[in-house]
C-alpha cells in the first residue's frame, strides 16, 4: 500500500502563491506517476498537473498554465505543486494521486491511490 499526504494548503489573497507537498509512504515502489486533482463545491474531481516518474514528462491543466508548476523529489519520495498568482476560481480541495504505472498519467481513472486532499481558498 501507498498512503500519501498532502501539505501547504490555506487562506491566500487573490495573487499570492502556495506550495503543495505530497509525501509518499509506505510501498513507494508503487508511487510512480503522480498527479494533482482539485475539486471544488459542487464540481467534478478535476486534473490540474501531471508528472512521469523520471519527471522528464509533465501536463499542466490549461486553465493553470503558465501560473502552476509541477516537480517531483524521488529521493524524498515528494511532489510538489508551485501555485503562483492564485484566482479565487482556483479555490477548490486539492488531492494528490498516485499510479504503479512510470509513465504520464492524465486519466483520473487510472490512478491508484489518493490522498485526503487539502484545501486551497483563495479570496478576493
Amino acid at each position: 500500500q501507498v498512503q500519501l499526504v498532502e501539505s501547504g494548503g490555506g487562506l491566500v489573497q487573490t495573487g499570492g502563491s502556495l506550495r503543495l507537498s505530497c509525501a509518499a509512504s509506505g510501498r513507494t515502489s508503487n508511487a510512480n506517476a503522480m498527479g494533482w486533482f482539485r475539486q471544488a463545491p459542487g464540481k467534478e474531481r478535476e486534473l490540474v498537473a501531471a508528472i512521469s516518474w523520471s519527471g522528464s514528462s509533465t501536463t499542466i491543466a490549461d486553465s493553470v498554465k503558465d501560473r502552476f508548476t509541477i516537480s517531483r523529489d524521488n529521493v524524498k519520495h515528494t511532489v510538489y505543486l508551485q501555485m503562483n498568482s492564485l484566482k479565487p476560481e482556483d479555490t477548490a480541495v486539492y488531492y494528490c494521486a498516485a499510479a504503479r504505472s512510470i509513465g504520464l498519467i492524465n486519466d483520473i481513472r487510472l490512478y491508484d491511490y489518493w490522498g485526503q486532499g487539502t484545501q486551497v481558498t483563495v479570496s478576493s
